[in-house]
């Protein structure tokens, strides 16, 4: 009996609760004069990275980082349609990583209440030794799942065994010719929370959901 080619696709994807929650806020305030501007911005920039590296020591946060004052200017324009005076303005952005989700939660809600601060986003994820593992497992499962779906098909038409011939991620054994862009072989899918001013300050409500880690792969057998 003369060997058949099976070529099947198999997915796999679980869900994890986050392990960890970046915020993304920024310090930034505005005047006449540059040099005012960027001293006032240095001042409130100031005992932000203060916190973070006394929540760095303690180990509720992973890893921070802020990036040198941006300056800059430009003259607005009035509704009668007059330009007016320069006015200058200096920025400072903060990332955080915090592992401590209750440490999180408090500070994000003090920090946005404070003047020159605006809290974007917080973002989350898992920890790269749980995203190493768990995109492992779910490939490993996906290639199970390809492997039971081309033994299936040979079931169905009488062969008894199958033996691998090609397995790769999902658009790399697609043909030149009708090749689409390939799919991302594993992903990690976090909510994102964005802080809001509602009333006389920032209301922050944080509510993570699951982290998605899929996998998907392309598979050729043999059938016998």
């Amino acid at each position: 009996m003369s060997e058949v080619i099976i070529s099947v696709r198999g997915e796999h994807e679980t869900r994890l609760a986050p392990e960890r929650g970046t915020v993304h806020l920024t310090v930034q305030t505005e005047g006449p004069e540059r040099g005012a501007v960027v001293e006032r911005v240095a001042a409130l920039a100031l005992p932000v990275r203060e916190q973070l590296a006394e929540r760095a020591s303690a180990g509720t946060v992973a890893e921070w980082s802020s990036q040198r004052a941006s300056v800059w200017a430009n003259r607005p324009w009035n509704a009668d349609g007059k330009q007016l005076a320069l006015v200058h303005y200096a920025s400072v952005e903060f990332t955080a990583t915090f592992t401590d989700f209750a440490a999180l939660s408090w500070w994000v809600g003090d920090i946005a209440e404070r003047d020159g601060v605006q809290v974007s986003t917080v973002t989350w994820s898992l920890s790269p030794e749980t995203a190493r593992a768990t995109e492992a497992s779910v490939a490993a499962e996906a290639v199970r799942t390809a492997v039971a779906r081309a033994t299936a098909y040979a079931a169905a038409i009488d062969r008894t065994s199958v033996t691998p011939l090609e397995i790769a991620d999902v658009g790399l054994l697609a043909r030149a010719e009708s090749e689409s862009p390939a799919f991302t072989p594993k992903m990690l899918r976090a909510a994102a929370m964005s802080a809001d001013s509602a009333g006389g300050g920032p209301a922050v409500e944080l509510q993570p959901a699951d982290i998605t880690v899929s996998a998907a792969v392309e598979a050729r057998f043999t059938a016998r």
